[in-house]
């Protein structure tokens, strides 16, 4: 008899493996996996929508369709405040759909999804560092761009940041009775706080200054 529900248990483990087997997608039109991405993403199955984004990259490397599925999902895990992951997204979206006319764009969203990734997760203060290095990458390369303002903004709340990190390193050491590394760090966060970065105005086209 004990054998017996062995084989019964084994004859429905083989089963049920086929039968998923049987229910896998794939060889499918690329509007087929942008379709259903979408779908997902309406029902807030982002976990869905990132397996069926996989599988429309995997199929159609090179369809049209890739740019902008990479692009609604990364905001859409902006929009869930999955900053991380919309960060990689936006790495992807560089890598292999992104076009002069908007780049910009992009390096501004990716600056904005890495500062409010740092505000969720205060004390990481490797994120912090590369933000700040991406921040004035962008402010060095795209000086006219329309987001200018905005990165700027954000790269300026990354340097008190930095500052006030550092000054908290000053106190920790001052704490312990170590008045050398205390000074050393407290000058830093100095320095920092009295930064000051020389920012050009964006050129205005004389007709558009008169609306300005």
């Amino acid at each position: 008899m004990y054998k017996q529900i062995i084989l019964f248990l084994v004859a429905i483990s083989i089963f049920t493996a086929c039968s998923s087997k049987d229910n896998v997608e794939y060889n499918k039109p690329a509007i087929y996996w942008y379709n259903k991405m979408l779908k997902q993403i309406s029902r807030y199955q982002l976990d869905a929508a990132d397996d069926t984004y996989t599988s429309l990259e995997a199929e159609h490397r090179n369809s049209p369709l890739l740019a902008s599925a990479t692009l609604i999902i990364a905001q859409m895990h902006m929009q869930e405040e999955e900053y991380m992951m919309a960060n990689y997204y936006y790495d992807e979206y560089l890598k292999k759909a992104s076009t002069t006319k908007n780049f910009d764009y992009i390096r501004y969203l990716k600056v904005k999804s890495k500062f409010l990734a740092f505000k969720n997760q205060f004390r990481d203060q490797e994120l912090l560092y590369k933000t700040i290095k991406e921040s004035k990458e962008f402010i060095q390369k795209y000086p006219h761009s329309q987001y200018i303002y905005l990165v700027q903004t954000i790269y300026s709340r990354l340097l008190m940041d930095q500052a006030l990190f550092e000054e908290n390193i000053s106190q920790l050491y001052t704490r312990v009775d170590k008045p050398k590394a205390s000074k050393i760090y407290h000058n830093k966060a100095t320095k920092i706080w009295h930064h000051t970065e020389v920012i050009k105005d964006v050129d205005v086209p004389f007709y558009r200054a008169v609306f300005e």
